[in-house]
Order: structure tokens, then C-alpha cells, then sequence
């Protein structure tokens, strides 16, 4: 029996590479031609996605999500504030969107990445208009103290969908968040109090304004899911290779309700027609059910 020719299956393994990386476009035409991408999905599915809650000990909320091998991880820290005077009954949040170089080799050290305060405001405006978080369920007391939620959101890994994985990294950590207990001081002031002041026997049991840490309710989840338009085709959670390739992104987010909350077009040339943006949202709530049974299996409402 003759032994398999390795050395022609590794002739034939580098042809292949070397026509990806000289003729990308082609190369994922021919795959797209067969209803298949080079990664095995087809063209609607999503890639594997995962959640972790609790990672960062020192922040009140924290979580981790990846979708493939973009990783996001996102941390909210919670200090007591004076609301504004349009605003006493409410408090605030503040989302900061974060590309370290480590995320990927487009960014460079000491240059902000163009990204990433795009990504920021497109996340507080989702905030905002889906009305997820009740900021009057923040309020202390009114017109004296509230809490300002400090939102950051890291990315580690950047390869696509960056703005679906940040989005579901921030759900995530808002699920988890213990907003801390609170007392007044000794100058009349509310502050937060961290692991080691409980135990400190100066705060009295009478200053306490809450005895222990509580949740926040959560309603009107947002979910995102990103398409590539490309001639006939139409592409769900695109990599960071497939979006530097075919450069026409549609995000579509819904909230919990299967509504929509935001869509939103960037880059190429091609038009987004109503068979094509019906399409992306059937996908999206496709894929809201299955980040909704992620969740669900971590008691997030």
C-alpha cells in the first residue's frame, strides 16, 4: 500500500493561501457561489458565541462575551454623583468604547482607533433610545445625589462585529451589576461603601441608606447582529477578513420585543433594497433567540 503524498496535499494547501491572500475577493466569491464561507458557516449563521460574568473583582459589574474570536470585556464602576438640575430624579451612564493595540495590528500604539468612539456613541444612543436601564432607579435622593454608571468596554480581540460583541459584553456586565451599599458620612455626605468600610465599625448601622447591594431591572434587551451586502449575497457576524474584503456593514438591533431599535448602514457602494433589509432583520431575530437563550441559561432577564 503507498503512503499518501504529503508533500503534493501541502503544494496544494499553499497554492490555496497564496490565491487568498493575492486574490481575496475571488477567493471568497467561490466560496460564496456555494452557499459556504472558508470558516464552514453558511452564509446566515453566526459564529460560536460565548458569555462570562463577574471576571473584574474590583468593578461592581463585569462581563466577558465572545462571538468567534472577537472578545470584548466590559467593566461598570458605580460612584455617587449630584444629578443635574434638568434631571434631579436620575442618574447616569457613561459608556467609553476601548482598542488597545493588543486587539489587532491596524491599531496603533499612541493613535486612537477611528472606531472607537464611533462605537461609543452608537452604544449610548441604543442605551438611551431602547430604554433598557430606568435612570430613576439610580436616583438617591433627589436632587442631591444619584449614581453615574462608568461603562468601559474593551476590546481584546478584533476580528469583526465588533459592534455586536461590545453591545453583548455591556448587556452582560449590566446584568451582573451590584450596585453597591451606601451611607452618609461624617459631613453629611452620601458615599459609597466598598468591602473593607462594611466592616469598618465608624460607619454606624443607622447611617446606612440601603443594608445590602441590589440589581438593576433590565428591560427591553438590545441585541445586534451585523451583515455583509455583497452583490446577491448576504453575509451574518462577518470576520474581520470578510468586512476588509466586502466593505457594505448592516447592523440591525432589536430589543427584547423583536422591535427595532436601530439600523444602521456604513461603507460600500452597495444599496440596501427592502428584500435585502428584510432579509438582515429576520436573521437579526434569528440570532436575538439564540443570544436570548445564552442569557436565559445565566438567569439574565
Amino acid at each position: 500500500m503507498g503512503l499518501p503524498d504529503s508533500s503534493q496535499d501541502l503544494s496544494t494547501e499553499m497554492e490555496v493561501d497564496a490565491f487568498r491572500r493575492l486574490f481575496p475577493l475571488r477567493f471568497f466569491e467561490r466560496h460564496l457561489s456555494e452557499s459556504l464561507r472558508p470558516d464552514g458557516r453558511p452564509l446566515g449563521k453566526a459564529r460560536d458565541t460565548i458569555v462570562n460574568l463577574g471576571l473584574v473583582s474590583s468593578a461592581d459589574g463585569s462581563a466577558l462575551a465572545k462571538i468567534g474570536s472577537t472578545t470584548m470585556l466590559a467593566a461598570i464602576r458605580m460612584e455617587v454623583m449630584s444629578p443635574s438640575t434638568d434631571s434631579p430624579d436620575e442618574g447616569c451612564i457613561a459608556v467609553e468604547f476601548h482598542m488597545p493595540p493588543i486587539c489587532s495590528p491596524t491599531v496603533r500604539p499612541g493613535r486612537p482607533a477611528d472606531e472607537a468612539p464611533v462605537i461609543s456613541k452608537r452604544l449610548s444612543d441604543i442605551f438611551s433610545s431602547c430604554d433598557m436601564i430606568d435612570l430613576k432607579e439610580l436616583c438617591l435622593v433627589s436632587g442631591k445625589a444619584a449614581w453615574m454608571g462608568y461603562l468601559d468596554i474593551y476590546c481584546l480581540d478584533a476580528d469583526g462585529a465588533l459592534f455586536d460583541a461590545a453591545l453583548l459584553s455591556a448587556v452582560a456586565a449590566f446584568s451582573n451589576l451590584q450596585i453597591p451599599v451606601v451611607a452618609l458620612n461624617d459631613n453629611g455626605r452620601i458615599v459609597a461603601i466598598n468591602g473593607e468600610q462594611e466592616e469598618n465599625a465608624s460607619i454606624k448601622e443607622k447611617e446606612a441608606m440601603n443594608k445590602e447591594k441590589r440589581k438593576l431591572t433590565l428591560k427591553n434587551i438590545p441585541f445586534a447582529l451585523t451583515c455583509i451586502l455583497h452583490k446577491k449575497y448576504i453575509l451574518a457576524d462577518p470576520t474581520a477578513e470578510e468586512e476588509s474584503i466586502m466593505d457594505t456593514l448592516v447592523t440591525v438591533v432589536l430589543d427584547s420585543s423583536d422591535q427595532i431599535v436601530s439600523f444602521n448602514k456604513s461603507g460600500g457602494n452597495a444599496l440596501a433594497g427592502s428584500s435585502a433589509i428584510k432579509s438582515c432583520v429576520e436573521l437579526a431575530r434569528k440570532r436575538g433567540k439564540e443570544l436570548k437563550q445564552i442569557l436565559g441559561e445565566m438567569d439574565i432577564d
